[in-house]
């Protein structure tokens, strides 16, 4: 199964593809897309959707996990990271892609086993649960992927409640 993780950003959104076969998982790619910060906002939600487009249609995932947004004290970029958010929900969508999302809590709990793990930790631990010589960079690499693990561990119980009716 391929998973792509992803950490929404207008600026940049992290991604993180991860190749999951039993327990084994193996980072296939990961990186950022960056958009232009001197266009308009259309523009570079356009830009970010086709650019994520052409990422699904180069991996053919079958899910894509998101990190939830978290709500801090600035609700001006809350709102542009939604819009970010939203333009990579349209894009798997428009292929038939599912999407999942997980909290930060949920997402360090998976990695690092606390909810409270900081952000180096968490990079730390992507590193190692997918064998790579270092941590991954930038930070939302890392993030994307650790989205993507979370996923991994989390898919087989999920897919084993939907085939007991029990939802998903």
């Amino acid at each position: 199964m391929t998973v792509i993780g992803i950490d929404p950003g207008l600026a940049e959104t992290g991604y993180g593809v991860l190749e999951i076969e039993g327990a084994s998982l193996r980072a296939l790619d990961g990186g950022v897309i960056e958009t232009n910060r001197s266009a308009p906002l259309e523009r570079r939600l356009a830009h970010l959707a086709a650019e994520f487009r052409e990422l699904l249609r180069a991996y053919r995932p079958e899910a894509v996990a998101f990190e939830q947004i978290y709500f801090g004290r600035n609700a001006i970029s809350a709102f542009a990271v939604g819009q970010a958010r939203g333009a990579t929900l349209l894009a798997a969508g428009e292929l038939g892609i599912g999407c999942y999302s997980y909290t930060p809590q949920q997402i360090k709990e998976a990695v690092c086993g606390s909810g409270r793990a900081s952000k180096d930790q968490v990079a730390r631990m992507v590193a190692r649960l997918l064998n790579l010589p270092k941590p991954p960079s930038p930070a939302h690499t890392a993030d994307a992927l650790a989205a993507a693990i979370c996923h991994a561990n989390t898919a087989p119980l999920r897919s084993a409640l939907a085939r007991l009716g029990g939802g998903g």
